[in-house]
């Protein structure tokens, strides 16, 4: 998707740098109205909470686009990850607000972030560590290992969980193992890149 959402998005990152904005700024308002689904969904509003959901990750693609032309910090990277991790966990406490008969699939899911989370952070750490970089996945901050269960899949799945919510325990279930498989690809990578 980098192809496609890259062009657009540097161009509107671009005029927006010209005029003074910030990248922290945008990380920030996004993070902001993106919590608002969470309410959202917690008096059963999907759609609503559907719309926050897409209005912070169209401010999370302009951050970085904007960051590119002022040029990227280390805290600008921070804010960005933690702000985006928690951001995910926040959409499904939510649905297990509105929904707390899906809790336990709710819980799962978010214990399948964690393994994704941290298996990331962790591969970062010990690559910046060795002076290992990549722009595989764009120029970053830090160093982005891929996986199966990335950026645009979590969007999609939000994205159906918003218009299907009665559905929410098979979409969480099938994210939730896409979760555990990219979790598992990073420890191997990890183990082939730093050593077993």
């Amino acid at each position: 998707m980098r192809r496609v959402i890259d062009p657009p998005l540097n161009s509107a990152g671009a005029w927006l740098a010209a005029r003074g904005v910030a990248a922290n700024g945008l990380t920030v308002t996004g993070f902001v109205i993106g919590m608002g689904a969470v309410p959202a969904l917690a008096v059963d509003a999907p759609l609503a909470a559907l719309v926050l959901i897409l209005l912070n990750r169209l401010a999370d693609g302009l951050d970085g686009a904007v960051a590119r032309v002022r040029g990227p910090t280390d805290f600008g990277g921070y804010l960005d990850i933690v702000l985006d991790f928690l951001f995910y966990s926040a959409v499904v406490f939510g649905v297990a607000l509105g929904q707390p008969e899906h809790a336990v699939w709710a819980a799962f899911l978010i214990f399948s972030f964690v393994g994704t989370g941290v298996s990331f952070l962790a591969f970062a750490i010990v690559a910046a560590k060795r002076d290992l970089t990549t722009d595989t996945l764009g120029k970053k901050s830090i160093y982005y290992l891929g996986g199966l269960a990335e950026g645009t899949e979590t969007i999609v799945t939000f994205v159906l969980i918003c218009l299907f919510p009665d559905a929410f325990p098979w979409i969480a279930g099938i994210f939730g193992a896409m979760c555990w498989i990219t979790t598992v690809f990073r420890i191997n990578e990890a183990r082939r890149a730093f050593g077993g």
